[in-house]
């Protein structure tokens, strides 16, 4: 899902008012492991569409046509939501509808548009029912801080650990309960999706991964010690334990999508494959073609 928003993305202001506020999203291919393409969603009966736009004008333009043409359900109520915008907003509008099961078809109304549809106005009800889904599940991730408190988020496409002062971050990795690095000095380390491959992992030299491989990506920032260390592929059902050494002279942060935990001692993470996150793309223009796509460069 193209870069996140460290180069920059979706301005994050949203016009569904649950929404407004949030802070800009994680710009990339939402990513998970577990993508199931399935075919048609729709039906001819299924015609509720609640419609979430970001502020820009040109979301603002498409909402105001579109909900003229089609109406706009209540989200709770509606068969699909249709996320007006950029791959910013598709990321927002992912995580509020996280486990519903609720189908979220995104036009691209914003820059990148990675996750997004090509935007036409006519047509929406034949493109709805045409659509192909993808299930897909977010990392779980649950962290520890220096007074002990425990936090736990959820994200679409990477969990990142990274330095927050002028000392490189000192780590300890290890998987299933097995430590596999006993210290990595770096400016921090990542753990993606094989959708969320394509953003901050693959800015960090990260590998591209198919969107249904079963396999999660390990990616130090900027390591310094082990030199040649380039990271890791493991298994999607890995659990991942990272430990925080020297937290005190070293602090380190966690961020999950956009929620960030300061000062932390250990993260561990791991897929929740209870939680079903489902996207909605023309036929021909998956997530899984976008990615391979990308892997040879257009």
């Amino acid at each position: 899902m193209a870069d996140n928003d460290k180069a920059g993305g979706d301005p994050g202001l949203f016009h569904d008012p649950s929404l407004a506020g949030a802070s800009r999203a994680v710009l990339g291919m939402a990513a998970f492991t577990g993508c199931r393409q399935a075919g048609s969603l729709m039906t001819e009966r299924s015609r509720a569409i609640a419609f979430i736009a970001s502020e820009t004008p040109e979301a603002q333009a498409a909402l105001a046509k579109l909900v003229d043409r089609y109406g706009n359900a209540e989200a709770a109520e509606a068969d699909v939501v249709v996320a007006l915008g950029g791959d910013g907003l598709m990321l927002q509008v992912l995580h509020r509808f996280l486990g519903t099961g609720k189908p979220i078809y995104g036009m691209n109304r914003g820059s990148v548009g990675f996750l997004m549809n090509e935007f036409r106005e006519r047509g929406l009800t034949k493109k709805l029912e045409a659509a192909q889904r993808s299930v897909v599940h977010p990392l779980s991730m649950r962290a520890i801080d220096q007074s002990g408190s425990e936090v736990h988020a959820m994200a679409i496409n990477e969990v990142s650990l990274l330095r927050r002062s002028y000392q490189a971050a000192k780590l300890r990795i290890s998987v299933d309960g097995q430590v596999r690095l006993a210290e990595l000095v770096a400016d921090g380390i990542l753990l993606a999706t094989p959708a969320g491959s394509t953003a901050y992992n693959l800015s960090a030299n990260g590998p591209i991964l198919p969107l249904d491989a079963p396999l999660l990506a390990l990616t130090p920032i900027s390591a310094f010690r082990p030199r040649r260390w380039r990271g890791a592929l493991l298994p999607d059902h890995a659990r991942v334990t990272i430990e925080v050494l020297e937290p005190a002279k070293r602090p380190v942060s966690a961020v999950a999508d956009h929620t960030q935990i300061e000062n932390v001692v250990s993260v561990s993470i791991e897929i929740d494959r209870s939680v079903d996150l489902v996207m909605l793309h023309d036929p021909g223009h998956s997530l899984d073609e976008r990615i391979l796509r990308e892997q040879f460069g257009y």
